[in-house]
């Protein structure tokens, strides 16, 4: 494990917020639906995953509550239910602080949509390192990504980018590791984000993606969409 855990306090008993960074994990309104909109939508998914022959990679700065990569694997088996078998997805996440276990099932308990999902995930997942779901396999890569992602060797089809806020965790959106997830993303691959700060499109920019700005979800006017050029 980790030698540093994510630290919480509880919003409304259901929605957790991070100590160290005084922001919540998902957004009040609709959590899943954010996801969906931002990550999902943001990267074309439904789209790709029933066009891709094989195998898909997403990676993700900011594992949290795993949230997001339960929509994307509920998605990818969905999608593809028609096809002969289910090909894997691979799910890379970049996380500094993990969750325990227990504070993820209690987050997730707000989301009955994936709750089928959650189950298998939380049945299997220990907290750390590998997991291996038959149609997913996921590694949560545990420390500081400007560190760890460097030294990655894989490369996205699409990428979650989805750190606390820029203005309070301004670390995980800094132009050099920008430059790291150009680096290991596919051409052509794409990468999403709820925010719009003019610093984080400029950082995408100059690493060598083409961003768009797009509308946003529930009170954030705006999004950020990318392409590697």
């Amino acid at each position: 494990m980790a030698d540093q855990q994510a630290q919480l306090s509880w919003r409304d008993g259901s929605i957790p917020v991070s100590d160290q960074f005084d922001d919540p994990y998902f957004s009040i309104q609709d959590g899943l639906a954010e996801t969906e909109h931002v990550f999902l939508d943001g990267n074309d998914l439904l789209q790709r995953f029933t066009s891709v022959p094989d195998g898909f990679q997403i990676a993700e700065l900011g594992f949290g509550t795993g949230l997001n990569m339960l929509t994307a694997w509920r998605a990818w088996e969905t999608s593809r239910a028609d096809m002969d078998h289910v090909d894997v997805l691979h799910f890379t996440s970049f996380e500094a602080f993990p969750m325990v276990p227990a504070d993820m099932a209690r987050a997730l308990e707000a989301f009955p949509d994936v709750a089928p999902w959650a189950a298998r995930f939380l049945a299997e997942w220990t907290g750390q390192g590998m997991c291996d779901l038959g149609t997913l396999k996921l590694e949560v890569i545990t420390g500081d990504a400007r560190v760890s992602l460097p030294e990655w060797t894989g490369k996205a089809d699409a990428w979650f980018l989805d750190g606390f806020s820029p203005a309070k965790n301004p670390e995980l959106w800094q132009e050099d590791l920008l430059a790291s997830v150009a680096d290991h993303t596919r051409r052509g691959g794409t990468a999403a984000t709820y925010t719009a700060a003019g610093f984080v499109r400029r950082g995408l920019e100059a690493a060598g993606f083409e961003v768009t700005r797009r509308a946003g979800f529930g009170r954030k006017r705006h999004m950020t969409k990318a392409t590697l050029r």
